[in-house]
């Protein structure tokens, strides 16, 4: 291929090369001018030779032009007697061969922007998550996967410098490489190189796990630092507990992050404590506020909202301990019985089980429902308000809330709430069928009971007519009060 010194020239040339061989077998010989630009010292001329190229054996792939299957022997096809197209995919095929091992050396290239593989996935303009995918495979690779997750660490902080406010495409790209790299649980007897090696060296970081997690958290740590936008906690919180704190060098230096996304409330919120509560049991963080934060999400809407079933399979999980002292479970036992009197009857279902599943954990809070005589409240203890459970004054109240939603409208509801009435059994009523539970099936539950012969009673006091007088509906009103 003749050199085009000009800006550009490259490019042409090598686009004037690809049109010709898609454009006709007769110029099929063209793709060695193309192969031979990837031997360029020419950086620039390199990168287009390798994107021509992609361009060139995608597109035959697609066409069918491409010999697929156990490749045989060039020589041997050429100089049989098969026909002329099959000649042709099988020696297209072998000149994909030799672009392939072209590529693997130039792994090793000292130019910087033929390794730039990371920075083209993590563009601050357009979304790359299909390439990440493609990509993600070749991070099996330990040498791959070092070298990526090196390349990502200081591509992100480079961006984060250059730009006032990152694009959200760029954290996107990012999150997308980042929870791509998985690794190994233990060490493994032998390493899997993309580029091979005629001896491997045990001096080599990229040959050891530990060096893989101290690269793994430094990536991580430094993308979490910066401020992302409110969807990436989500996602980031969803994969923490067993695919990022399990790698880590030192789980504990997540504790910012997990603090940070605390205060952002909601579901992210609980996401966050999720995380802190991991490295509280399994890496001996001192956390000491864990279970005011978490007392603290209880309020009317928790019921409402849409994850609502994982919040309380967590609350579950981290009130399952039964070491917890007796003022905290009562704290959370009376929080959840006076949102309860306010709450729909398909969560009712659910968190009325989950109420006595805490004390039958719990003895010492029994007294909340089976306290002894003694002298009349005037008023009850418990200060709803105040944000520490430990001053909320629980254990000196009691869950009367359980006793008035024995005489609720759902006749299901009262009869969970009548559980308390009864010596609570040891074994604990699951809540993982109630967690999901909508007011749509209950609704369908109800139609498909069996009722008996006998009229249901509808009204106490028999209808006056379809449209009575305001006065008369009023006087009714009262009188059934």
């Amino acid at each position: 291929m003749e050199r085009d010194p000009s800006p550009g020239g490259a490019r042409r040339a090598l686009g004037r090369l690809l049109e010709a061989v898609l454009a006709s077998r007769r110029e099929a010989n063209a793709v060695f001018d193309i192969l031979a630009v990837l031997q360029s010292e020419d950086p620039e001329e390199t990168q287009e030779a390798v994107r021509a190229c992609s361009r060139l054996f995608g597109a035959l792939l697609e066409r069918g032009e491409l010999f697929v299957g156990q490749l045989p022997s060039e020589d041997t096809v050429m100089a049989g007697s098969q026909g002329a197209t099959r000649k042709y995919k099988v020696w297209m095929r072998h000149r994909y061969h030799s672009c392939c091992n072209r590529l693997r050396e130039l792994l090793a290239h000292p130019s910087f922007e033929v390794k730039s593989v990371v920075e083209g996935l993590l563009s601050p303009e357009e979304d790359h998550s299909l390439l990440v995918s493609r990509f993600q495979e070749y991070l099996e690779h330990d040498d791959i996967r070092y070298h990526t997750m090196q390349a990502a660490t200081g591509i992100v902080g480079q961006v984060a410098d250059r730009y006032p406010e990152v694009p959200p495409a760029f954290w996107n790209n990012a999150f997308a490489l980042l929870s791509a790299v998985s690794l190994p649980c233990q060490e493994v007897s032998s390493s899997s190189f993309y580029v091979k090696h005629a001896e491997l060296s045990h001096k080599w970081k990229v040959a050891h796990l530990k060096e893989h997690k101290k690269a793994f958290q430094l990536m991580w740590i430094g993308f979490l630092k910066h401020k992302l936008p409110l969807s990436l906690y989500k996602k980031v919180l969803v994969i923490m507990h067993d695919a990022i704190l399990p790698h880590l060098a030192q789980p504990t230096l997540m504790i910012d992050f997990l603090t940070r996304a605390y205060d952002v409330g909601g579901a992210i919120s609980l996401l966050a404590l999720n995380g802190l509560f991991i490295l509280i049991h399994k890496h001996n963080l001192e956390y000491p506020d864990f279970y005011r934060k978490l007392y603290g999400l209880l309020d009317p809407s928790v019921f409402h909202v849409k994850y609502r079933a994982r919040f309380f399979h967590l609350a579950d999980l981290f009130l399952s301990s039964s070491h917890l002292p007796a003022y905290l479970v009562a704290a959370f036992a009376k929080r959840l019985s006076r949102l309860a009197l306010t709450a729909p009857p398909e969560a009712l279902l659910m968190v009325l089980p989950f109420i006595c599943n805490l004390l039958r954990r719990h003895p010492a809070c029994r007294v909340l429902v089976h306290r002894p005589p003694g002298p009349e409240l005037d008023a009850d203890p418990y200060d709803p308000a105040e944000e520490d459970p430990a001053k909320s004054r629980a254990l000196e109240s009691s869950l009367w809330e359980l006793q008035t939603l024995q005489r609720h409208y759902h006749p299901e509801v009262s009869q969970a709430a009548g559980v308390i009435n009864q010596a609570l059994s040891v074994p604990e009523t699951s809540i993982a069928p109630l967690l999901e539970l909508t007011a749509f099936e209950v609704f369908e539950r109800d139609l498909k009971k069996k009722r008996g012969q006998e009229p249901v009673p509808l009204e106490f006091l028999p209808a006056q007519g379809l449209l009575g007088r305001q006065d008369d509906l009023c006087a009714q009103h009262f009188t059934l009060s």
